[in-house]
């Protein structure tokens, strides 16, 4: 392609994650578009989301699942849950939500290990999260009978809106959260 403008540049870069139906990664777009190295296209996706802070846009650029993507901003989710209204994905069960967090927290975790957390079989449950593409088998265990062993997916990221497991409050936040809340009551032991 030759040398590019810079600003040809930024405008090709702001396609590229404008047309992504997922989070694409700065590799991704670095194979896409070689005349730009790695940092320059970090670069320019800050430059974009300045702009679009400066000129009060919309929208903005986030981090989500190892890579980027075009999202609108918070305070126009009204309008836009009316958009989409009929058209949400389905909500995880009660039974889905404790497992995927136990999943999430202990990973790799076996089928028998997060049954015994929640002191219930789960094999229903893990099965409709594999078909979600919310969590994978990510090998074998070394223990007894070698379980199949679980951890989280980049659909799981993109799910829950993370860019990275360790975004996510680790279970002692979540309880202080909900402490200060008011949401869990005090232990007898405090």
């Amino acid at each position: 392609m030759g040398r590019v403008d810079a600003d040809f540049l930024k405008q090709v870069i702001e396609a590229i994650i404008f047309a992504s139906d997922e989070p694409i990664s700065v590799k991704q777009i670095n194979s896409l578009v070689e005349e730009a190295t790695p940092s320059q296209v970090e670069k320019i996706i800050q430059n974009l989301n300045l702009e679009y802070t400066q000129t009060n846009r919309a929208f903005h650029i986030v981090k989500i699942a190892g890579g980027y993507q075009l999202v609108s901003r918070d305070s126009f989710s009204p309008w836009i849950q009316k958009l989409f209204q009929g058209r949400r994905k389905s909500r995880l069960s009660q039974a889905a939500l404790e497992t995927l967090s136990v999943i999430v927290f202990k990973q790799p975790v076996s089928k028998t290990e997060v049954s015994a957390i929640r002191g219930v079989n789960c094999d229903g449950v893990i099965k409709t999260l594999l078909e979600r593409r919310l969590i994978s088998i990510s090998g074998r265990s070394d223990g007894p009978g070698r379980p199949l062993i679980y951890k989280t997916t980049n659909e799981f990221l993109r799910y829950f809106g993370v860019n990275d497991i360790s975004d996510l409050p680790r279970p002692r936040e979540m309880e202080e959260i909900l402490k200060e809340e008011g949401n869990l009551p005090e232990s007898p032991a405090e």
